[in-house]
């Protein structure tokens, strides 16, 4: 699902695109699903798009 995310921000330049993606997590992502992506970036897990696990870093 955070890819969707990402690849609807991708457009923009790229300091607004993390920016983004960061807002809709936090605006539209429970508690549960926040905790369950930095477990997915902790575990290095394949898959996830480069800017979505930049903006799970800048949700930390």
């Amino acid at each position: 699902m955070v890819n969707d995310v990402a690849r609807h921000f991708r457009h923009l330049p790229h300091d607004e695109a993390v920016a983004g993606v960061v807002q809709h997590v936090r605006t539209f992502w429970e508690p549960r699903m926040r905790a369950q992506l930095l477990a997915a970036v902790d575990a290095g897990e394949d898959g996830l798009d480069p800017l979505a696990v930049e903006a799970a870093e800048a949700l930390r």
